[in-house]
């Protein structure tokens, strides 16, 4: 993650040290770019990297992770570029946009879903089958799809691999019917871990939601990409969505 490079690569002393650590392409030296892979983590790429609204700035994101950088290397700014004229946000834009396209890289085949294909707005929600929370927002789920929502489930067991919540969801998965698991899980009900499948989409979805930067579950995001944090009551959600997907003025 970007934020968790940040003190490294926000060490003056270490910016204009550190070797080349990611591979250049065979045409580097006629991109401006390629001498900016020198000051960033191993692996970054120049895809990685893109002019910013501001001359002289470049934008680096991985995932849905966005910081910038200046084009001679010498500083990182790990923070928002707002429109003056306008007031939008264009960080977190370029944030929802990244969340929205990897979110839709996933199969619905994949996701455990609640409501109808035609429902006026669809959210995804990283859940974690423990989480108080989580167990919340999917006794909601009748009010929420009488409400116009459709609800796309992915796991994230917050305590990661290895876990008694890990293993629950992919109990879950595994159950002829998952969508009745999950309810139950969500009730509390004792889930058999003893049969287990592989390969199943749990690790798939932990480390996705990672990469798009969920901070807690549930962890809601909108069809455009928007992260809505936490829960809330079906109403205040449903005007929180449809706040999260008005258009920019």
């Amino acid at each position: 993650m970007v934020k968790n490079v940040l003190g490294v690569v926000a060490l003056a002393a270490a910016l204009c040290c550190i070797g080349a650590r990611a591979e250049e392409p065979r045409d580097a030296a006629k991109d401006p770019r390629a001498a900016l892979l020198k000051v960033l983590p191993a692996g970054s790429k120049l895809e990685d990297l893109h002019p910013s609204p501001i001359p002289g700035i470049y934008e680096f994101s991985q995932g849905a992770d966005v910081s910038y950088l200046t084009a001679d290397g010498k500083y990182f700014i790990d923070g928002n570029i707002y429109d003056m004229h306008t007031r939008e946000n264009l960080t977190e834009a370029r944030r929802d946009r990244m969340r929205a396209a990897l979110i839709d890289a996933v199969p619905e085949s994949e996701m455990l879903i609640f409501g109808p294909k035609n429902a006026a707005h669809t959210i995804t929600v990283f859940t974690d089958v423990d989480c108080p929370y989580c167990r919340k927002l999917h006794g909601d789920i009748d009010a929420l799809n009488k409400l116009g929502v459709r609800v796309r489930y992915l796991f994230y067991p917050r305590t990661g691999p290895n876990t008694e919540s890990w293993r629950k969801a992919e109990a879950v998965w595994c159950s002829p019917d998952r969508n009745a698991a999950l309810t139950r899980a969500k009730t509390g009900a004792k889930v058999d871990t003893g049969k287990l499948c592989s390969p199943n989409p749990v690790a798939r979805d932990y480390e996705l939601g990672q990469t798009v930067g969920v901070r807690g579950t549930p962890a809601i995001i909108a069809s455009n990409g928007a992260y809505i944090s936490g829960y809330m009551p079906p109403q205040d959600l449903l005007k929180a969505i449809e706040d999260a997907e008005k258009p920019a003025r």
